[in-house]
């Protein structure tokens, strides 16, 4: 079974009757073939199911109205064997409210050169169909995904799956919930924003609750669950056997078992997939969860700081997007600089770094967290695996969402951090930290971020345009006025096209 389970993408064919029955019995076939052959990729990871040939624009409403309305349907990708008119494609595209990619292909990659005819030239139009129908979608003003080259190419079964990883996290968003345990950290501007407007743009909810809620949730929690966790523990982290001989770091590592059990019971009973919570606001806890929150992530929930939900959401969307890659994704901070030859940022949190950015064994360690209540935490401590990776920042312009993303390459440091109690990650910005650190202030990007090794850029732009919001990247070829002019000319396309 393909990794995203039941939900899958519909592969319809446009034609029409002109060509005769033969025609369309051909053109139902190969389309069949190219779906299968999708499916069967091990570079794509959803089912690609066949809908058939559309020839009238009553068959393209009815299978956009059917599209809309099936839950397991996440987006359409769209193909004209022949020559589809494209005046019988306005009703459906303006009726689809699911993303859809066009791609443009030919059913066989090599002409017959010796055979062709024009029964084969009438039958293989996608030279000029899909040119027909890309002009319906471009008058419609649509965002889609066009995919070019021959179906079977490893490169094009690449980008397919791109757009298939990016409409995924684009359905997760459109039924996320996601639980504020608390509120925001107090004056902080950046983790605040409008959350009618979020779930208007993305479609997620933001709930908030009490901490009593989470309380009594926890307090339900039994000794032999606790227990039963521990041992989980020992077999996923090194621990020191000081830590189980010690009853106060014992009690510590209890404490997190307890967390963790409790916050996993609460969000399954509410269908909630992302959280926030504070250390600022934490009256009937026993403290900040550190290795309950790290656990959580890895678990493949989202997860912000200091009520940070805008970031909460966008892990839980990128961590769907990455699902099955053994690459990870998690909440993340920029700490501090290394300013040298070359520059570098330690990203790190004060607790709450998920494992999956690791490729190493987690140790718990129980030490001292300093900020808000001040108490021994139980917190996974490793390094982020190095290679390329992401960061990205969702913010609230007011009146629209701006993305931020930011290529960066994380490397090993240059020496050991014995004194150092959080999980963290080094890495040098793209194009460096004087050019990467000036775009992203000039942006408004915030000092929260999703670091991820699990997607790329084309992935992540694939799914702001589904949300219909800017992105902006900062990478190797960024100049920094060059930039600011990009963000002075988006600021009036997304005004006007949104109105004013």
């Amino acid at each position: 079974m393909k990794i995203y389970g039941e939900k899958k993408i519909w592969f319809v064919t446009g034609s029409q009757h002109l060509y005769g029955p033969g025609v369309l019995a051909q053109v139902a076939e190969n389309s069949q073939a190219i779906a299968a052959g999708l499916t069967a990729s091990e570079h794509v990871s959803a089912n690609i199911e066949s809908r058939g040939v559309v020839t009238t624009p009553k068959e393209i409403l009815d299978v956009c109205q059917a599209a809309n309305s099936d839950e397991n349907c996440v987006g359409l990708i769209l193909w004209m064997h022949t020559f589809s008119p494209a005046k019988m494609w306005i009703a459906g595209l303006s009726a689809l409210n699911k993303p859809y990619m066009h791609l443009h292909t030919q059913f066989g990659a090599a002409l017959p050169w010796g055979d062709i005819n024009m029964n084969y030239m009438n039958l293989n139009q996608s030279a000029h169909g899909d040119r027909e129908f890309g002009y319906i979608g471009t008058r419609l003003r649509q965002e889609r995904k066009v995919v070019v080259g021959h179906w079977q190419k490893e490169s094009v079964q690449i980008q397919v799956d791109d757009w298939v990883r990016a409409a995924m996290g684009w359905a997760e968003s459109q039924t996320l919930k996601l639980a504020r345990f608390g509120d925001n950290m107090r004056q902080v501007a950046v983790t605040e924003g409008d959350k009618v407007s979020a779930q208007i743009q993305f479609g997620y909810e933001v709930h908030a609750f009490g901490l009593g809620d989470l309380a009594k949730a926890c307090e339900k929690i039994t000794a032999e669950q606790i227990a039963a966790q521990l041992e989980l523990y020992k077999q996923d982290y090194e621990i020191d056997a000081e830590v189980f001989t010690d009853a106060h770091s014992l009690e510590m590592l209890q404490n997190e078992a307890r967390l963790e059990l409790g916050m996993e019971a609460f969000l399954e009973e509410g269908g909630f997939k992302a959280f926030t919570n504070c250390f600022e606001n934490l009256t009937g806890l026993s403290g900040l969860p550190g290795l309950a929150t790290q656990r959580l992530m890895s678990k493949g929930y989202g997860y912000g700081g200091e009520g940070d939900w805008k970031t909460a959401a966008m892990c839980r969307i990128v961590k769907v997007m990455s699902l099955g890659k053994a690459a990870g994704t998690s909440f993340m901070e920029d700490y501090t600089y290394n300013f040298g030859d070359p520059d570098q940022v330690l990203g790190a949190h004060m607790l709450e770094v998920c494992p999956s950015i690791s490729n190493e064994k987690p140790k718990v360690v129980v030490e001292r967290h300093t900020i808000g209540i001040k108490k021994d935490i139980a917190r996974l401590i490793f390094t982020g695996t190095p290679g390329p990776a992401i960061n990205i920042s969702t913010i609230d312009m007011g009146t629209r969402f701006r993305i931020i993303a930011n290529e960066v390459d994380t490397v090993k440091p240059p020496q050991d951090l014995p004194n150092l109690p959080v999980a963290k990650a080094l890495w040098e910005p793209r194009p460096s930290l004087e050019v990467a650190a000036a775009a992203w202030i000039h942006a408004g990007g915030a000092h929260h971020s999703v670091y991820t090794q699990g997607i790329n850029l084309d992935q992540l732009n694939d799914f702001a345009e589904m949300a219909g919001v800017e992105m902006v990247v900062i990478g190797a070829d960024t100049n920094v006025n060059e930039f600011k002019k990009e963000l002075r000319f988006n600021a009036v396309y997304y005004h006007l096209s949104h109105g004013i």
